[in-house]
C-alpha cells in the first residue's frame, strides 16, 4: 500500500526530504502522498523513513491504494528505471 498523511499533520516538513521518490509534496493545507510515487520505500529502506521521522504519527497505510511488498518493489523498479 502507499502511505497517506492524515488531518493530524503539523506541518513541520521533516517528511517531505526524507522520501527517496519525492512522493511527498506541501499541499493546499497539509503535506501530501502521491501514491503513483509512493513505494513506502521497498527498494531504498527496510522501514518508510517519512513514518520514521515524523513527530505526530500521522502517516498510516492508505487503505485506498492496496499494494503488497512484490507490487511496491515492480513500482520501485519502473520509477527508479524512469530517472536513469
Amino acid at each position: 500500500m502507499a502511505l497517506m498523511i492524515t488531518d493530524e499533520c503539523i506541518n513541520c516538513a521533516v517528511c517531505e526530504p526524507e522520501c527517496p521518490n519525492g512522493a511527498i509534496y506541501e499541499g493546499e493545507e497539509i503535506y501530501e502522498i502521491d501514491p503513483d510515487l509512493c513505494t513506502e520505500c521497498v527498494g531504498h529502506f527496510d522501514d518508510s523513513q517519512c513514518q520514521l521521522v515524523c513527530p505526530v504519527d500521522c502517516i498510516p497505510l492508505d487503505p485506498d491504494c492496496p499494494e503488497d511488498k512484490d507490487e511496491l518493489m515492480v513500482k520501485y523498479q519502473k520509477l527508479t528505471s524512469e530517472k536513469g
